[in-house]
Protein backbone atom coordinates (compact mmCIF):
# COMPACT_ATOMS: atom_id res chain seq x y z
CA UNK A 1 0.00 0.00 0.00
CA UNK A 2 1.34 3.23 -1.13
CA UNK A 3 2.07 5.93 1.59
CA UNK A 4 0.26 8.76 1.92
CA UNK A 5 1.02 12.58 3.23
CA UNK A 6 -1.09 11.22 6.11
CA UNK A 7 0.77 8.39 6.67
CA UNK A 8 3.89 11.00 6.48
CA UNK A 9 2.84 13.17 8.59
CA UNK A 10 1.52 11.12 11.81
CA UNK A 11 5.24 8.74 11.00
CA UNK A 12 7.18 12.15 11.39
CA UNK A 13 5.69 13.47 14.78
CA UNK A 14 5.18 9.99 16.13
CA UNK A 15 9.32 10.59 15.69
CA UNK A 16 9.85 13.86 16.79
CA UNK A 17 7.85 12.74 19.79
CA UNK A 18 8.46 9.40 20.62
CA UNK A 19 10.41 10.88 24.17
CA UNK A 20 7.53 12.24 25.48
CA UNK A 21 4.45 11.26 27.05
CA UNK A 22 1.06 12.23 26.01
CA UNK A 23 -1.15 13.95 26.52
CA UNK A 24 1.14 16.91 24.93
CA UNK A 25 0.34 19.61 22.13
CA UNK A 26 2.41 20.26 19.17
CA UNK A 27 2.96 23.09 16.31
CA UNK A 28 4.51 21.91 12.94
CA UNK A 29 6.47 25.03 12.20
CA UNK A 30 6.51 24.34 8.57
CA UNK A 31 2.46 24.51 8.69
CA UNK A 32 2.60 27.73 10.99
CA UNK A 33 4.99 29.50 8.75
CA UNK A 34 3.28 28.51 5.49
CA UNK A 35 0.00 29.29 6.57
CA UNK A 36 1.49 33.42 8.30
CA UNK A 37 2.91 33.70 4.61
CA UNK A 38 -0.28 32.68 2.59
CA UNK A 39 -2.25 35.15 5.33
CA UNK A 40 0.04 37.57 4.29
CA UNK A 41 -0.36 37.08 0.88
CA UNK A 42 -4.36 37.15 0.99
CA UNK A 43 -4.30 40.60 2.77
CA UNK A 44 -2.87 41.87 -0.67
CA UNK A 45 -0.64 44.83 1.10
CA UNK A 46 -2.47 45.38 4.22
CA UNK A 47 -0.63 45.00 7.61
CA UNK A 48 -2.35 41.75 9.43
CA UNK A 49 -2.82 42.22 13.19
CA UNK A 50 -2.31 38.61 15.26
CA UNK A 51 -5.38 37.49 17.14
CA UNK A 52 -3.74 36.42 20.42
CA UNK A 53 -6.87 34.90 21.00
CA UNK A 54 -6.21 32.34 18.49
CA UNK A 55 -2.78 31.83 19.25
CA UNK A 56 -2.17 32.21 23.64
CA UNK A 57 1.51 31.71 23.08
CA UNK A 58 4.12 34.75 23.68
CA UNK A 59 6.66 33.05 21.53
CA UNK A 60 4.52 32.06 18.56
CA UNK A 61 2.95 35.07 18.89
CA UNK A 62 6.24 36.90 18.55
CA UNK A 63 6.63 34.36 15.41
CA UNK A 64 4.28 35.66 13.61
CA UNK A 65 4.88 39.38 14.20
CA UNK A 66 8.50 38.89 13.39
CA UNK A 67 7.56 38.01 9.35
CA UNK A 68 6.54 40.94 7.28
CA UNK A 69 3.32 42.02 6.78
CA UNK A 70 2.38 41.51 10.48
CA UNK A 71 2.21 43.94 12.97
CA UNK A 72 0.21 44.81 16.51
CA UNK A 73 -1.87 42.53 18.44
CA UNK A 74 -5.93 42.13 18.89
CA UNK A 75 -5.75 40.81 22.42
CA UNK A 76 -9.06 39.13 24.50
CA UNK A 77 -8.73 40.32 27.68
CA UNK A 78 -7.10 44.33 28.99
CA UNK A 79 -4.73 42.65 31.27
CA UNK A 80 -3.29 40.19 28.51
CA UNK A 81 -2.55 43.41 26.71
CA UNK A 82 -1.15 44.91 29.30
CA UNK A 83 1.13 41.70 29.93
CA UNK A 84 2.00 41.34 26.51
CA UNK A 85 3.29 45.01 26.29
CA UNK A 86 4.93 44.68 29.43
CA UNK A 87 7.30 41.58 27.98
CA UNK A 88 8.12 43.65 24.78
CA UNK A 89 6.23 41.46 22.77
CA UNK A 90 3.98 44.66 21.41
CA UNK A 91 3.98 47.81 21.37
CA UNK A 92 0.57 48.02 19.58
CA UNK A 93 -2.26 45.93 21.31
CA UNK A 94 -6.00 46.54 20.50
CA UNK A 95 -7.88 45.60 22.91
CA UNK A 96 -10.73 43.39 20.78
CA UNK A 97 -13.72 43.95 23.66
CA UNK A 98 -14.76 46.41 26.07
CA UNK A 99 -13.27 45.77 29.39
CA UNK A 100 -14.82 45.98 33.17
CA UNK A 101 -11.59 45.58 34.77
CA UNK A 102 -10.82 48.24 36.96
CA UNK A 103 -7.02 46.77 38.45
CA UNK A 104 -6.05 46.98 34.66
CA UNK A 105 -7.72 49.94 34.11
CA UNK A 106 -5.99 51.48 37.54
CA UNK A 107 -2.64 49.94 35.93
CA UNK A 108 -2.90 51.50 32.34
CA UNK A 109 -3.96 54.93 33.95
CA UNK A 110 -1.14 54.80 36.27
CA UNK A 111 1.49 54.30 33.13
CA UNK A 112 2.22 56.64 30.39
CA UNK A 113 4.02 54.06 28.48
CA UNK A 114 1.18 51.80 28.60
CA UNK A 115 -1.66 54.18 27.89
CA UNK A 116 0.67 54.96 24.56
CA UNK A 117 0.55 51.40 23.15
CA UNK A 118 -2.60 50.33 24.67
CA UNK A 119 -6.02 51.08 22.49
CA UNK A 120 -9.69 50.18 24.99
CA UNK A 121 -12.68 49.22 22.83
CA UNK A 122 -15.89 51.08 23.55
CA UNK A 123 -19.43 50.91 22.38
CA UNK A 124 -21.04 53.23 24.65
CA UNK A 125 -20.44 56.13 26.90
CA UNK A 126 -21.05 53.73 30.09
CA UNK A 127 -18.11 52.03 29.20
CA UNK A 128 -16.09 55.98 29.39
CA UNK A 129 -17.96 56.24 32.57
CA UNK A 130 -16.24 52.91 34.17
CA UNK A 131 -12.70 54.24 32.84
CA UNK A 132 -13.15 57.97 34.70
CA UNK A 133 -14.32 56.17 37.80
CA UNK A 134 -11.43 54.36 38.38
CA UNK A 135 -9.49 57.59 37.26
CA UNK A 136 -10.38 60.28 36.27
CA UNK A 137 -9.19 62.67 33.33
CA UNK A 138 -7.19 64.76 35.36
CA UNK A 139 -4.95 61.86 37.22
CA UNK A 140 -4.07 59.86 34.38
CA UNK A 141 -2.42 60.09 30.56
CA UNK A 142 -5.00 60.30 28.11
CA UNK A 143 -6.32 56.74 26.90
CA UNK A 144 -6.73 55.90 23.37
CA UNK A 145 -10.07 54.58 22.07
CA UNK A 146 -11.28 52.36 19.08
CA UNK A 147 -14.87 52.45 18.35
CA UNK A 148 -16.61 48.87 17.93
CA UNK A 149 -19.26 49.02 14.81
CA UNK A 150 -21.68 46.23 15.06
CA UNK A 151 -21.00 44.67 11.34
CA UNK A 152 -24.17 42.06 11.56
CA UNK A 153 -26.45 41.98 8.62
CA UNK A 154 -30.01 43.49 9.18
CA UNK A 155 -31.81 42.72 6.23
CA UNK A 156 -35.84 42.82 5.89
CA UNK A 157 -35.85 46.09 7.40
CA UNK A 158 -34.21 45.03 10.66
CA UNK A 159 -36.49 41.57 10.99
CA UNK A 160 -33.85 39.04 10.64
CA UNK A 161 -30.14 39.49 12.30
CA UNK A 162 -27.43 37.94 10.54
CA UNK A 163 -24.37 37.34 12.52
CA UNK A 164 -23.09 38.09 16.50
CA UNK A 165 -24.23 40.03 18.98
CA UNK A 166 -21.67 42.39 19.63
CA UNK A 167 -22.02 46.28 19.73
CA UNK A 168 -25.21 48.03 19.49
CA UNK A 169 -23.51 50.74 16.92
CA UNK A 170 -24.68 49.69 14.13
CA UNK A 171 -25.30 52.69 11.65
CA UNK A 172 -22.89 55.33 10.28
CA UNK A 173 -25.46 57.98 12.16
CA UNK A 174 -24.25 56.23 15.48
CA UNK A 175 -21.04 55.54 14.95
CA UNK A 176 -20.60 59.34 14.29
CA UNK A 177 -22.47 60.13 17.13
CA UNK A 178 -20.67 58.00 19.72
CA UNK A 179 -17.48 59.46 17.92
CA UNK A 180 -18.54 62.99 18.58
CA UNK A 181 -19.01 62.78 22.30
CA UNK A 182 -15.83 60.47 22.62
CA UNK A 183 -13.92 63.39 20.99
CA UNK A 184 -15.68 65.54 23.48
CA UNK A 185 -14.82 63.68 26.42
CA UNK A 186 -11.32 64.69 28.48
CA UNK A 187 -8.62 61.69 28.68
CA UNK A 188 -9.57 60.24 25.94
CA UNK A 189 -8.18 60.00 21.89
CA UNK A 190 -10.16 58.41 19.65
CA UNK A 191 -7.54 56.48 17.28
CA UNK A 192 -9.52 53.40 15.58
CA UNK A 193 -12.48 51.71 14.09
CA UNK A 194 -12.66 48.21 14.33
CA UNK A 195 -15.83 46.22 12.29
CA UNK A 196 -15.94 42.01 12.69
CA UNK A 197 -18.04 40.09 10.38
CA UNK A 198 -18.12 37.39 12.04
CA UNK A 199 -20.82 35.97 9.56
CA UNK A 200 -18.34 35.91 6.68
CA UNK A 201 -15.09 35.60 8.95
CA UNK A 202 -15.77 32.89 11.23
CA UNK A 203 -18.97 30.93 9.37
CA UNK A 204 -17.59 28.36 7.12
CA UNK A 205 -19.05 28.39 3.66
CA UNK A 206 -18.75 24.72 2.77
CA UNK A 207 -19.88 22.79 5.35
CA UNK A 208 -19.00 18.89 4.95
CA UNK A 209 -22.24 16.95 3.90
CA UNK A 210 -24.77 20.24 4.22
CA UNK A 211 -24.77 21.23 0.55
CA UNK A 212 -28.06 23.12 1.15
CA UNK A 213 -26.90 25.35 4.05
CA UNK A 214 -23.68 26.09 2.29
CA UNK A 215 -25.44 27.42 -0.55
CA UNK A 216 -27.48 29.56 2.26
CA UNK A 217 -24.38 30.41 3.82
CA UNK A 218 -22.69 31.95 0.30
CA UNK A 219 -25.95 33.59 0.04
CA UNK A 220 -26.01 35.49 3.03
CA UNK A 221 -22.66 36.25 3.27
CA UNK A 222 -22.98 37.99 -0.66
CA UNK A 223 -25.92 40.06 0.55
CA UNK A 224 -24.24 40.88 3.97
CA UNK A 225 -20.73 42.03 2.43
CA UNK A 226 -22.36 44.37 -0.03
CA UNK A 227 -23.95 45.90 2.54
CA UNK A 228 -21.82 46.58 4.65
CA UNK A 229 -19.13 47.67 2.24
CA UNK A 230 -21.36 50.88 1.76
CA UNK A 231 -21.95 51.16 5.61
CA UNK A 232 -18.48 50.56 7.10
CA UNK A 233 -17.38 53.38 4.52
CA UNK A 234 -19.81 55.58 5.59
CA UNK A 235 -19.67 55.06 9.34
CA UNK A 236 -15.99 55.67 8.80
CA UNK A 237 -16.70 59.15 7.04
CA UNK A 238 -18.64 60.11 9.93
CA UNK A 239 -15.87 58.99 12.44
CA UNK A 240 -13.51 60.99 10.69
CA UNK A 241 -15.71 63.68 11.66
CA UNK A 242 -14.51 63.91 14.82
CA UNK A 243 -11.24 62.19 15.14
CA UNK A 244 -7.85 61.61 12.91
CA UNK A 245 -8.18 57.79 12.54
CA UNK A 246 -5.38 55.89 12.51
CA UNK A 247 -6.18 52.50 11.62
CA UNK A 248 -9.78 50.84 10.39
CA UNK A 249 -9.90 47.19 11.57
CA UNK A 250 -11.60 44.43 10.14
CA UNK A 251 -11.74 40.99 9.26
CA UNK A 252 -10.51 37.49 10.29
CA UNK A 253 -9.09 34.09 9.41
CA UNK A 254 -11.80 33.05 7.15
CA UNK A 255 -12.60 36.73 5.50
CA UNK A 256 -8.64 38.29 4.91
CA UNK A 257 -8.66 38.24 1.17
CA UNK A 258 -12.24 40.27 0.95
CA UNK A 259 -12.02 42.25 4.15
CA UNK A 260 -8.90 43.41 2.55
CA UNK A 261 -10.51 44.47 -0.48
CA UNK A 262 -12.66 47.18 1.30
CA UNK A 263 -10.91 50.59 0.63
CA UNK A 264 -12.32 51.82 4.08
CA UNK A 265 -10.03 49.05 5.81
CA UNK A 266 -6.72 49.94 6.81
CA UNK A 267 -5.67 46.68 8.08
CA UNK A 268 -7.32 42.59 9.15
CA UNK A 269 -7.11 40.48 12.29
CA UNK A 270 -5.96 36.91 12.01
CA UNK A 271 -5.13 34.26 14.00
CA UNK A 272 -6.41 30.61 13.64
CA UNK A 273 -5.00 30.63 10.43
CA UNK A 274 -1.85 30.43 11.89
CA UNK A 275 -3.02 26.87 13.64
CA UNK A 276 -5.55 25.85 11.23
CA UNK A 277 -8.08 24.60 13.07
CA UNK A 278 -10.84 21.82 12.24
CA UNK A 279 -13.56 24.89 11.96
CA UNK A 280 -11.72 26.34 9.15
CA UNK A 281 -11.89 22.88 7.02
CA UNK A 282 -15.39 24.18 6.02
CA UNK A 283 -14.23 27.03 4.07
CA UNK A 284 -13.73 27.20 0.32
CA UNK A 285 -11.71 30.49 -0.45
CA UNK A 286 -8.68 29.32 1.50
CA UNK A 287 -8.26 26.35 4.11
CA UNK A 288 -4.82 26.98 6.32
CA UNK A 289 -3.05 23.51 6.49
CA UNK A 290 -3.17 21.88 9.78
CA UNK A 291 -0.10 23.06 12.07
CA UNK A 292 -1.24 22.52 15.96
CA UNK A 293 -1.87 18.60 17.11
CA UNK A 294 -2.34 17.22 20.32
CA UNK A 295 -2.00 13.64 21.30
CA UNK A 296 -3.42 11.08 23.36
CA UNK A 297 -2.39 7.61 24.00
CA UNK A 298 -4.56 4.42 23.51
CA UNK A 299 -4.64 2.72 26.86
CA UNK A 300 -7.42 0.14 25.99
CA UNK A 301 -9.23 -2.15 23.45
CA UNK A 302 -12.84 -2.61 24.87
CA UNK A 303 -13.53 -4.43 21.59
CA UNK A 304 -12.05 -5.84 18.66
CA UNK A 305 -13.07 -2.56 16.54
CA UNK A 306 -12.84 -0.31 19.43
CA UNK A 307 -9.49 1.63 20.61
CA UNK A 308 -9.36 3.57 23.48
CA UNK A 309 -7.53 7.25 24.43
CA UNK A 310 -6.76 8.88 27.57
CA UNK A 311 -8.29 12.19 27.90
CA UNK A 312 -9.66 13.89 24.65
CA UNK A 313 -12.54 15.47 25.77
CA UNK A 314 -11.17 19.17 24.99
CA UNK A 315 -14.14 20.91 23.81
CA UNK A 316 -13.98 24.03 22.08
CA UNK A 317 -16.47 26.92 22.81
CA UNK A 318 -19.69 27.94 20.89
CA UNK A 319 -22.99 25.92 19.91
CA UNK A 320 -22.75 22.80 22.08
CA UNK A 321 -23.03 20.79 18.68
CA UNK A 322 -20.67 18.15 16.96
CA UNK A 323 -18.79 20.90 15.07
CA UNK A 324 -16.91 21.81 18.54
CA UNK A 325 -15.49 18.60 19.43
CA UNK A 326 -12.12 17.48 18.72
CA UNK A 327 -11.08 15.55 15.88
CA UNK A 328 -9.25 12.22 15.81
CA UNK A 329 -6.98 13.40 12.38
CA UNK A 330 -4.18 10.75 12.58
CA UNK A 331 -4.31 7.55 11.45
CA UNK A 332 -6.64 8.39 9.32
CA UNK A 333 -10.17 6.09 9.40
CA UNK A 334 -11.05 7.27 12.96
CA UNK A 335 -14.31 8.48 15.10
CA UNK A 336 -15.75 9.29 17.61
CA UNK A 337 -18.42 7.26 19.39
CA UNK A 338 -21.78 8.90 18.70
CA UNK A 339 -23.09 7.58 22.36
CA UNK A 340 -19.68 8.73 24.00
CA UNK A 341 -18.40 11.65 22.13
CA UNK A 342 -15.25 13.13 23.63
CA UNK A 343 -14.73 12.23 27.34
CA UNK A 344 -12.52 14.22 29.77
CA UNK A 345 -10.79 11.18 30.58
CA UNK A 346 -11.43 8.77 28.15
CA UNK A 347 -12.56 8.78 24.25
CA UNK A 348 -13.29 5.67 22.78
CA UNK A 349 -12.78 5.39 18.90
CA UNK A 350 -14.17 3.45 16.35
CA UNK A 351 -13.52 3.20 12.89
CA UNK A 352 -11.00 1.39 10.45
CA UNK A 353 -7.68 1.90 12.01
CA UNK A 354 -9.22 1.60 15.02
CA UNK A 355 -8.27 -2.17 14.95
CA UNK A 356 -4.84 -1.28 14.15
CA UNK A 357 -4.14 0.19 17.51
CA UNK A 358 -2.11 -0.89 20.13
CA UNK A 359 -2.00 -0.12 23.76
CA UNK A 360 0.57 3.01 23.45
CA UNK A 361 -0.23 4.44 20.26
CA UNK A 362 -0.56 7.68 20.08
CA UNK A 363 -3.65 8.94 18.45
CA UNK A 364 -3.41 12.54 17.05
CA UNK A 365 -6.43 15.29 17.39
CA UNK A 366 -7.08 18.49 15.53
CA UNK A 367 -9.02 21.15 18.07
CA UNK A 368 -11.90 22.62 16.76
CA UNK A 369 -10.48 25.99 17.85
CA UNK A 370 -7.30 27.72 17.82
CA UNK A 371 -6.26 29.20 20.46
CA UNK A 372 -8.42 27.31 23.29
CA UNK A 373 -5.99 24.40 22.39
CA UNK A 374 -3.43 26.23 24.75
CA UNK A 375 -6.12 26.00 27.82
CA UNK A 376 -5.44 22.26 28.05
CA UNK A 377 -1.74 22.14 28.06
CA UNK A 378 1.09 24.22 30.07
CA UNK A 379 3.77 23.93 26.92
CA UNK A 380 3.91 23.53 22.95
CA UNK A 381 6.41 21.36 21.27
CA UNK A 382 7.81 23.09 17.89
CA UNK A 383 8.39 20.54 15.46
CA UNK A 384 10.85 21.14 12.78
CA UNK A 385 11.09 17.95 10.61
CA UNK A 386 11.45 14.72 12.18
CA UNK A 387 12.44 16.85 15.74
CA UNK A 388 11.07 18.87 18.45
CA UNK A 389 13.26 21.70 18.34
CA UNK A 390 12.11 23.92 20.95
CA UNK A 391 9.30 23.38 24.04
CA UNK A 392 7.81 27.03 24.29
CA UNK A 393 5.17 27.97 27.13
CA UNK A 394 1.38 28.42 26.81
CA UNK A 395 -0.35 31.39 28.16
CA UNK A 396 -1.57 28.85 31.07
CA UNK A 397 1.89 27.39 31.40
CA UNK A 398 3.40 30.86 32.43
CA UNK A 399 0.47 30.71 34.97
CA UNK A 400 -2.73 33.13 33.37
CA UNK A 401 -5.26 32.12 32.35
CA UNK A 402 -7.56 35.47 31.41
CA UNK A 403 -10.49 33.93 30.42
Amino acid sequence: MATTESDELRERLDRATAHLDPPYAVVDLAAFDGNAAALVDRAAGKPLRVASKSVRSRELIGRALGRPGWHGVMAFTLPEAIWLVRAGVTDDALVAYPTADRGALAGLAADPALAAAVTLMVDGTDQLDLVDAVCPPGRRPELRVCLDLDASWRPLGGRVHVGVRRSPVHSARAAGALAATVAGRAGFRLVGLMAYEAQIAGLGDAPPGRAVLGSAIRLAQRGSYRELLARRSAAVAAVREHADLEFVNGGGTGSVAATSADPAVTEVTAGSGLYGPTLFDAYRAWRPTPAAFFACAVVRRPAPGLATVLGGGWIASGPAEGSRLPRPWLPGGLKLVGTEGAGEVQTPLAGTAAATLRVGDRVWFRHAKAGELCEHVNELHLVEGDAVVATVPTYRGEGHAFL
